[in-house]
């Protein structure tokens, strides 16, 4: 379908609030970082009073927050609803990881997060901030590259294999020097994940960023899930990282045990 067709159709079927809607949504997943009303209003040509009421509907659903600042965010009953339909499972996977994730940030001192897919990205669906002087507070809505990340990694590797064969085939940005970019290297990196049943991130997406990951999986072995540790590196010493690694793989396992066999 050509785009110009694609246009009439949404013209004639579409509900022009509820287009408006979506391209609010669609823009703030693209920025995590929160964006403005007067942002929003310039880069969709809508009016600010629209735009403004369409996300005072949203926040008061939950389904986007506003800051201190005035930006605005994904909020977390978009979320919860992603996590839902990512797990392609009727059970909340945020509401039954919670009490493990807190229990591992309380064990740690370190932050945890719950990520998922989102078509070529991993998104954070859920994240306990570290109580450590130097712990890290990742933020729910985060987005992260496919192949940049523990988590990411980790989710990339359990994918079909055609469908890696395609990822690997496409662009792989640089983000530090330690960056993956490399198709064979990726490759035999996923490889690697899928054996030893874990993933390790040393600054690939962020420099000074380390990180541990471990599947979440249902009952028939589908990954659903990746949970992970983020740490800074400097304050870590190889003993500690073996620590982390070991009780993010034993909290990802008393997870998937809890995911109901649907």
């Amino acid at each position: 379908m050509s785009d110009d067709i694609h246009q009439d159709n949404k013209d004639k079927y579409g509900v022009p609030v509820l287009e408006r809607m979506m391209e609010i949504l669609s823009s703030l997943e693209l920025q995590p970082a929160g964006e403005t009303i007067r942002s929003l209003s310039d880069q969709l040509s809508v009016p600010r009073s629209t735009v403004y009421r369409i996300l005072n509907t949203l926040h008061a659903h939950n389904v986007v927050q506003r800051r201190l600042d005035g930006t605005y965010v994904l909020g977390p009953r978009l979320l919860s609803l992603a996590s839902k339909v990512s797990s392609e499972a009727a059970f909340d996977l945020v509401a039954l990881a919670q009490p493990i994730m807190k229990r591992l940030a309380e064990t740690t001192g370190e932050a945890n997060k719950l990520s998922v897919l989102d078509n070529q990205a991993v998104v954070v669906v859920a994240s306990f901030a570290g109580q450590g002087q130097y712990a890290l507070n990742p933020a729910v809505g985060q987005s992260f590259p496919l192949h940049a990340g523990a988590a990411s990694k980790m989710l990339l590797a359990h994918l079909e294999a055609d469908a890696i064969d395609r990822f690997l085939a496409g662009p792989l940005p640089k983000y530090t020097p330690r960056t993956i970019i490399d198709p064979a290297k990726l490759s035999s990196e996923l490889s690697k994940i899928r054996k030893q049943g874990w993933a390790s991130d040393r600054g690939e997406h962020g420099g000074s960023v380390w990180a541990v990951a471990a599947p979440v999986t249902s009952p028939s072995g589908r990954m659903i899930a990746a949970l992970s540790i983020p740490f800074l590196a400097a304050d870590k010493e190889n003993e500690e990282r073996g620590r982390l690694r070991d009780l993010v793989i034993e909290a990802a396992a008393d997870i998937s045990s809890r995911i109901p066999d649907i």
